[in-house]
């Protein structure tokens, strides 16, 4: 086996053929330094979205399957580019598409699952001296047809590549310099984290962390690959996300690390007067049908006159759950009420569960600041929160002032809540 090295570049870092050159530039002086590379690219810029425009004003009817065969092209195209750019180096290149590469893929459209990856032409183009240039974000599923694997697919294909290949790491380069305590763009005194245990990393992937997606992140530590977040406009070093988890998780080692916040949310509640029957079961499997996560789950007990449900979903899912959720309770005499003008907050870091005063301090953080909250949430790595959306970001703040996580010279444990 090579010493494989897998970098992917996300679409900001190609966005421009400018920047489609700058990659190919450090991607030419890997390989001149005599290691073999696999880069993986998502579609450039605000491709996706384009497409997505062009289905919507084409037809009101759009099947699963074509909006898949139309996204594609986005990183298709991605990748024909920069092997272009790596020709005109005098870099051998080849592109492969996600089914060309041996991505092979279950589940529905826009949703699919990585079952295995097929790696034998991949290897053969490494071993004859070529850069392999694979279109992220996809497979094909067992009847040949395109399946898109959902958001942060790209991330997912990079890793999956690097487990199989048996990389030395898979780099994921970026528009930021690695992974923060919170959002720059929101708390300018957010802190760049020189590396994150992969457990933690995962949580913050989940609870909105829009750096590396948390399907990326576990399917890199079931198969012990080391990540490495970077970015594509420098220099520095980033964020290393070991391949096993190096923390103990002790009491003793509570300490918040970041703060995450995320917009895709939704606040479902699910209501039965009579609670004749318990439809947390029906309720979840319509979600499941649909592969739609859920947070923040609660539900009334079994003997109370009225069952309720609540929990989170990502607003973008609204649109397709709604109808299909609203018949499966309605049958029943239930009825759901949806709230999109929420957002989640969350505190990310060890031994959480252990330590509830960390939750209170947040909790008494955003009261002071008359940011009023619901539906709570806690685990060993990550107690989440639900505020008003145009609260959002006022409360990220004042989370990551009340935590002090703009210094530096915190150690893991040495924090207490004010």
């Amino acid at each position: 086996m090579m010493d494989v090295l897998v970098q992917k570049y996300g679409g900001s870092s190609l966005a421009t053929l400018d920047r489609v050159s700058r990659v190919a530039k450090r991607v030419a002086e890997t390989h001149r330094a005599g290691q073999p590379v696999v880069v993986v690219v998502s579609a450039r810029g605000d491709t996706t979205d384009s497409l997505l425009r062009l289905a919507a004003g084409t037809s009101p009817i759009r099947p699963p399957r074509e909006v898949d065969q139309l996204l594609v092209t986005g990183e298709c195209a991605s990748a024909a580019l920069l092997a272009m750019a790596l020709h005109g180096l005098g870099v051998p290149t080849v592109s492969l598409t996600g089914w060309q590469a041996g991505l092979l893929v279950s589940g529905k459209h826009g949703a699919g699952v990585i079952v295995t990856v097929r790696t034998d032409l991949v290897t053969r183009l490494l071993a004859e001296g070529n850069v392999v240039v694979v279109a992220g974000f996809h497979g094909v599923n067992a009847h040949g047809d395109v399946i898109t694997l959902g958001r942060g697919g790209s991330d997912t294909t990079a890793v999956a590549l690097a487990a199989e290949l048996r990389a030395i790491r898979c780099e994921i380069y970026t528009d930021v310099e690695g992974v923060y305590t919170a959002d720059p763009r929101i708390v300018p005194s957010a802190r760049l984290l020189s590396s994150v245990d992969p457990a933690v990393m995962a949580e913050m992937a989940f609870a909105g962390a829009k750096v590396l997606h948390s399907r990326s992140v576990e399917l890199a530590a079931m198969q012990g690959i080391e990540l490495h977040v970077r970015s594509s406009f420098s220099g520095g070093s980033g964020t290393v996300i070991p391949g096993r988890s190096e923390e103990s998780m002790l009491e003793t080692r509570g300490v918040v690390i970041a703060i995450t916040h995320d917009t895709d949310v939704a606040r479902v509640l699910v209501r039965c007067e009579g609670g004749r029957r318990d439809l947390a079961a029906d309720v979840l499997a319509v979600l499941a049908r649909h592969s739609v996560p859920v947070d923040l789950v609660a539900r009334s007990g079994p003997y109370e006159d009225e069952l309720r449900i609540g929990f989170t979903i990502r607003r973008s899912d609204v649109a397709e759950i709604r109808e299909p959720l609203r018949s499966s309770v309605a049958e029943f005499g239930g009825e759901i009420q949806i709230d999109e003008n929420v957002g989640k907050l969350s505190l990310i870091g060890m031994g959480l569960l252990n330590r509830p005063e960390y939750t209170v301090s947040m909790l008494s953080a955003l009261a002071a600041a008359g940011i009023p909250t619901s539906w709570i949430s806690t685990s060993q790595l990550r107690s989440s929160v639900v505020v008003p959306i145009d609260r959002l970001f006022d409360a990220v703040e004042v989370l990551h002032r009340e935590f002090e996580l703009e210094r530096g010279d915190l150690g893991v444990g040495s924090m207490a809540p004010a």
